[in-house]
């Protein structure tokens, strides 16, 4: 969500440390707060003034009213107001409906004052701008604020000055106190704009002849700026709803949120209810909590939560297993339940996340038998078959009864089955399987010859439609004035003019064309391929996508089929020269990040070609929405979004990944258009509108999902207005949503007489108003404000403004489909025969996704698996690797031998990694190193010519030695006969000799190895043998000892085999690979760089060998 409050002290803090004013703020940073834990002595050393002044104390848990509930202690002394503290601290409080327990509270200097220096302000943001309300009397009594203060618009990116503020809103003020007020309240209006405030209210500031006192403050702040207000903002804290607490669950939720660029949401309504919920997306989570309060189970729905934005399956996971943590804590005498719901997905792999929660199903399969646990789960899109069977399967593998149905079942179906209103079927009927997309039958790669009329329905003249339903003939004309006081100045005034937000561009009636073009904004591959096939399956000449803009990489071509024809779309590095190739280019659709979307938008309207651009990000901060809605009403551009997936207009265009897989395109035929168009904010909720249309009219024509952020860039109305005027629109269906207030002009525009056609509306959120404290939904601008903004009561208006409104969403389908046939009836609508559409190959990763085919890997691999969310060594994910203490060693075993080696066995190879790290500048590969270095060359290539070196001359001894040793000690020879016959062979022993070391002057680091394997390996066969013929060959000359290179390889092989982690056959075959190498190639490529490294720190020029070291033996002159 964007708008969270925050603490009283959290608000003052960013206040004081930041307000710019003349004002003279009195008692900066004098608060103090306190819990039960509280040392008061300390307390009171960190605050002195805590001994000295009056106090105040109140709690600070987001209570309004606190002084007329009693909860503010005034003008005591320290122990008056430990007291007080006492008598009311871990009590439990009831406000409202909510119950709570008081635990944090604010200690303040008590400010002597008069009434008459009370004052109210209050800054709070709306579309069309800021709204600073200010009243002269303030306080307790101040009563109907709303009625009584004076207001004062200021528009999106305007200034408040001090003028301003005199002549709107201090006319009530005494003369002696303007100023100050003035320079106070704009200096507030500049803090609340600087830190993103989204609503700011002190009540009350007192101003006395020593300065201004800010004593009771609220505020919310757009917590999607935290990218831009870090520095100033800190890590705050935002406290839950009085009356919920805040559980460790929640944050661990919270934190996989913000890691993630998918969507995952937690609140604990009542963990000890009996209905849990685990649902897909932020409209569908709404729409089942509404269900299961409609059917009587408010009081036992245990959480609010949502899942969206393509989880990983580890993620979903992650999500999974806490909810079913949770849910099996505390038994129930009924059993309990758990709703797995969701709307049909348009882009996330339904497989993919419920493979991740059959992981955790799996993981809590008995504590979910022993609460009789019995899971209900509905949900369609990309790969949902595959999801379903996998549900199924670990039902009957575990015998936890589940019961799984897709999109042949209304979305909120299961949540009558789960509370025992309706019966469950035996076998629910399932959809033909998704692979009904194949090879064009033709092989031909033209585009496939159109399959249907423009529209679906047949074309009636202008006129013809039903008007809506007419409220009753005794409703008074004014009959929603009870709940629309607050909204006198934005809805009942000229709502045509409000319609158009002041647009000086007219924006277009049709905003997609069978012939539209379009850029997309990011490296969005799979969306793009995705607009393609809808183009191909819709007959299009030519695909919708005309270019892409990816500022990360260079202009280049990408790859993209057409049918089964490969196509190139170029790709640009910046949007002007998009533009400027692809004039015939009027739609941009954006995938840019939250961070850079702002930027690229407003760049984007600086071209007069582009009518139209859809936001897809989510999360971009409400200040930046506003600006970009401004500079679209002036341009006359039509945003869609942001946080949306788009729209689609059926047989013309979609919207990235709007609709989802082509599967979903077939079954809810939006190939052609049909005579039913829709506005939702929800993506997920506007593909269930898909389905739902399908199967109760002739088709969608188009639909919009205008995004779940508090400010869409475009409204309802907006689109509803457009709908109206298009001939092939005959019915409207609009999904709203509890929050804001936009349903009110559709409201307006049917009793005025604007909209004609029949408009089926519902409202998602209707169990807000039953719970006990506020639930922030899945949508930034789901949440009501004011009672106008619930809906429940959105609902009640549009049934009264003549709009066909069912009792619930389980009731949206029936309805929409009596509106459709009384239309059919009366003739404006003609249905059209039905024609198959073309065939399109189907992708072959996704055919493979499906199961539909096979093919032999390229690669295999055994030791490292990357693509869960935690990288896995063989088998060991990272975090065990770390939390074992592995070390180096404990990795190189898993990586090289898929063991978990010994300790000792660890500790050896970090050993023999330290001891061959270096031995000096001298030898050929850090020669080699040094001079390449010296060359100009960059490290990998520095690196590269130093261990090309290694061989078995320099290095590379570790395997020979193995192997010879090895094959001698096995076949039975003795040490003697060993050397003998190399002797014989005319072969050099491998590690066996040194250049400078002997047996007079020992390598202390053959020495250091030898004590350690000594002492730790359980057997030294192959050792022994090997110091044996060390003996034998010093005897004969001193530097035929055992040098490091043998002494490792000898010793490893006597690790392999003793070490009980290996077959005999396993350690011979690590042996004869080649594994051994690679300990000398990976400790000396350390010193490798270490001598790269100094010759650049030293600054050594270009080598150039001595002549004098050189020894020139050219053959003498030949002279003819």
């Amino acid at each position: 969500m964007s708008a969270k409050a925050i603490s009283e002290q959290t608000g003052k803090e960013f206040l004081y440390k930041h307000i710019c004013t003349s004002a003279a703020v009195q008692n900066r940073f004098r608060y103090a707060s306190v819990t039960a834990e509280t040392d008061w002595q300390r307390l009171t050393q960190e605050h002195p003034w805590l001994l000295t002044e009056r106090l105040v104390i109140k709690p600070d848990q987001l209570i309004k009213r606190r002084g007329k509930l009693g909860l503010v202690g005034i003008n005591l002394d320290l122990e008056g107001v430990k007291e007080w503290f006492k008598a009311r601290v871990m009590r439990e409080t009831t406000v409202g409906k909510a119950k709570g327990v008081l635990k944090n509270f604010l200690i303040e200097p008590f400010v002597p004052h008069t009434q008459e220096e009370e004052f109210y302000v209050c800054i709070y943001a709306t579309r069309e701008g800021d709204h600073v309300l200010f009243h002269h009397e303030g306080g307790v009594e101040v009563g109907d604020v709303d009625a009584k203060a004076l207001r004062l618009l200021v528009a999106v990116d305007e200034k408040l000055g001090e003028k301003q503020v005199m002549e709107k809103l201090l006319t009530h003020v005494p003369d002696e106190k303007k100023q100050v007020l003035a320079s106070f309240v704009v200096g507030l209006f500049k803090l609340y704009e600087d830190l993103y405030f989204t609503y700011l209210e002190i009540n009350p500031i007192v101003v006395t002849k020593d300065g201004v006192y800010v004593l009771d403050m609220a505020a919310k702040i757009d917590a999607t700026a935290d990218f831009l207000c870090k520095a100033k903002w800190g890590d705050v804290e935002f406290p839950p709803p009085f009356g919920r607490e805040a559980y460790p669950e929640e944050a661990y939720i919270a934190d996989l949120d913000a890691k993630s660029g998918a969507s995952l949401k937690l609140t604990l309504l009542n963990p000890c209810g009996r209905i849990w919920t685990m649902v897909a997306g932020g409209g569908a989570s709404v729409v089942y909590s509404d269900t299961i309060c409609d059917l009587g189970g408010v009081d036992e729905l245990a959480n609010y939560g949502e899942y969206s934005g393509a989880p990983s399956e580890q993620q979903t996971y992650d999500y999974a297993k806490t909810i079913l943590s949770l849910m099996t804590r505390e038994k129930h005498t009924q059993g309990k339940v758990l709703i797995i719901g969701g709307s049909i997905a348009n882009f996330t792999n339904v497989a993919a996340t419920f493979k991740g929660i059959v992981r955790a199903i799996k993981d809590f399969q008995c504590p979910l038998k022993e609460h009789e646990v019995t899971i209900f789960v509905r949900r369609g899109g990309p790969n949902y078959q595959e999801g379903l069977r996998v549900m199924g399967e670990i039902g009957k593998t575990t015998g936890i009864p589940i019961h799984v149905f897709g999109t042949e079942t209304h979305m909120t179906a299961i949540v009558g089955m789960a509370l025992g209103h309706r019966p469950i079927p035996n076998q629910p009927p399932m959809d033909a399987h998704t692979a009904n997309f194949l090879l064009n039958a033709s092989n031909s790669a033209a585009t496939p010859a159109t399959t249907r009329t423009a529209s679906f329905s047949e074309p009636k003249t202008s006129g013809e439609f039903n008007p809506a339903k007419k409220s009753k003939a005794d409703l008074p004309a004014d009959s929603l004035h009870s709940i629309l006081w607050p909204l006198k100045n934005m809805v009942t005034g000229d709502w045509k003019a409000q319609a158009s937000s002041g647009c000086s561009g007219a924006k277009p009636t049709t905003l997609f064309r069978k012939q539209t073009k379009a850029i997309v904004w990011g490296m969005q591959t799979r969306a793009v391929q995705g607009m393609m096939d809808f183009d191909y399956v819709c007959s299009r000449d030519e695909p919708s996508v005309a270019a892409m803009v990816y500022p990360f990489t260079g202009d280049h071509k990408q790859k993209f089929y057409w049918g089964h024809k490969e196509i190139l779309v170029p790709v640009y590095k910046n949007m002007a020269d998009a533009v400027k190739k692809h004039p015939e280019v009027d739609v941009l659709i954006s995938f840019a990040s939250l961070r850079s979307a702002f930027d690229s938008t407003m760049e984007s309207m600086q071209y007069p070609q582009i009518h139209t651009i859809a936001i897809i990000a989510e999360g971009i901060p409400e200040a930046h929405t506003r600006k970009i809605i401004k500079m679209a009403d002036e341009k006359g551009v039509t945003i869609i979004g942001p946080a949306t997936v788009g729209g689609i207009k059926p047989g013309c265009f979609k919207i990235g990944n709007t609709g989802g897989m082509l599967d979903n395109i077939l079954a809810s035929k939006l190939y052609r258009p049909g005579s039913v168009a829709y506005v939702s904010r929800s993506g997920g909720m506007s593909n269930e509108l898909n389905n739902i249309i399908s199967r109760t009219t002739d088709g969608v024509y188009e639909g919009v999902a205008i995004g779940g952020d508090r400010y869409p860039g475009s409204t309802f109305m907006d689109h509803v207005l457009r709908y109206q005027d298009t001939p092939g629109v005959k019915m409207i269906i609009v999904l709203g949503e509890i929050g804001g207030t936009e349903e009110y002009k559709i409201c307006q525009g049917i009793r005025e007489g604007r909209i004609t056609k029949p408009v089926v509306c519902w409202c998602i959120g209707t169990c807000a108003t039953m719970f006990a404290s506020e639930v922030q939904f899945g949508h930034a601008g789901a949440c009501a404000n004011q009672a106008s903004e619930t809906a429940v009561a959105k609902n009640q208006a549009l049934r009264d403004a003549g709009a066909y409104v069912p009792k619930s969403f389980d009731e949206l389908g029936d309805v929409i489909k009596t509106v459709y046939d009384d239309l059919v009836a009366n003739g404006t609508i003609v249905p059209a025969q039905e024609v198959p559409p073309p065939t399109v190959p189907m992708d072959y990763s996704w055919a493979r996704e499906l199961g539909l085919i096979r093919k032999p890997a390229s690669f295999m691999t055994s030791i490292c698996d990357e693509r869960g969310q935690e990288l896995i060594y063989a088998g060991m994910p990272i975090t065990e690797v770390f939390k074992e203490e592995m070390g180096l060693g404990g990795v190189l075993g898993l990586l090289w031998f898929q063991r978990r080696l010994p300790r000792y066995a660890c500790q050896f190879i970090e050993m023999c990694l330290m001891v061959t790290a270096d031995h000096g500048p001298a030898v050929s590969g850090a020669h080699n190193t040094i001079v390449c270095a010296r060359a100009g060359k960059d490290l990998i290539s520095s690196l590269t010519s130093g261990l090309l070196t290694i061989g078995d001359r320099f290095g590379g001894a570790l395997d020979a030695a193995a192997k010879q040793f090895s094959k001698a000690f096995d076949s039975g020879m003795l040490p003697m006969e060993f050397v003998n016959k190399m002797k014989k062979d005319g072969k050099l022993i491998m590690g066996i000799g040194h250049r400078v070391k002997s047996i007079n002057n020992p390598d202390m680091r053959v020495q250091i190895l030898k004590d350690f394997v000594k002492q730790n390996f359980p057997s030294t066969q192959l050792l022994d043998y090997a110091l044996d013929v060390e003996k034998i060959t010093t005897s004969k000359k001193p530097n035929l000892i055992l040098n490091v290179d043998g002494f490792i390889g000898v010793a490893f092989v006597d690790l392999l085999r003793m070490c009980g982690g290996f077959t005999r056959d396993e350690a011979d075959e690590f042996v004869e690979i080649g594994a051994l190498n690679g300990i000398f190639v990976l400790g000396r490529s350390m010193g490798f760089i270490g001598h790269y490294l100094d010759q650049k720190r030293l600054k050594q020029g270009l080598y150039r060998h001595p002549w004098d070291d050189i020894s020139y033996v050219l053959p003498e002159h030949m002279s003819m």
